[in-house]
């Protein structure tokens, strides 16, 4: 009877230990969390698979996760100029991208229900982003989706981040 019980008592146990880890797997959520240095920025088209750094060899920006749930990226090309006309100001706009809102970490991915974004098309979805970790480096992937810098081709964006806090 003892050995059913401690049986009992120890598959209880490792099934809460199961759920939680699917919620935040390998604490990954914690991973997450913090501040973020953009290395690149890749679109994949989704009819050619053909693969473009968009914003240039060295691309500039930030992602800032919070241990609160807060998200804010904000990326923008390489070699970008001072606008000073309308056709430079949306030569700007399609140069960049940024969005912020809550968060979360599911099923291995980061799910962003936008507040505020570059795009006003984004205001209101949720941005889905599978990632994973290769040492101090995040990589986030979008499903394919139409995107408005590349007049509205189906691509996937692909993300690189270094750590950098």
């Amino acid at each position: 009877m003892r050995t059913l019980l401690l049986d009992a008592l120890l598959l209880a146990a490792s099934s809460d230990l199961g759920s939680s880890a699917k919620e935040h797997p390998s604490g990954d959520r914690d991973r997450i969390v913090g501040t973020w240095k953009l290395v690149s920025v890749v679109y994949e088209d989704a009819q050619t698979g053909e693969r473009t750094p968009v914003l240039g060899a060295h691309p500039k920006g930030c992602q800032i996760a919070t241990p609160e749930g807060r998200w804010l990226a904000l990326v923008t090309a390489d070699g970008r100029r001072v606008p000073e006309t309308d056709q430079d100001r949306a030569a700007a706009l399609r140069t960049m991208i940024s969005y912020t809102g809550r968060y979360r970490v599911e099923d291995g991915k980061v799910i962003t229900k936008v507040e505020a974004a570059w795009n006003e098309a984004w205001v209101g979805t949720e941005q889905v982003r599978a990632y994973r970790f290769d040492g101090d480096r995040l990589h986030l992937e979008s499903p394919p989706q139409p995107h408005p810098n590349v007049d509205g081709r189906t691509v996937r964006i692909i993300v690189t981040w270094d750590r950098d806090d």
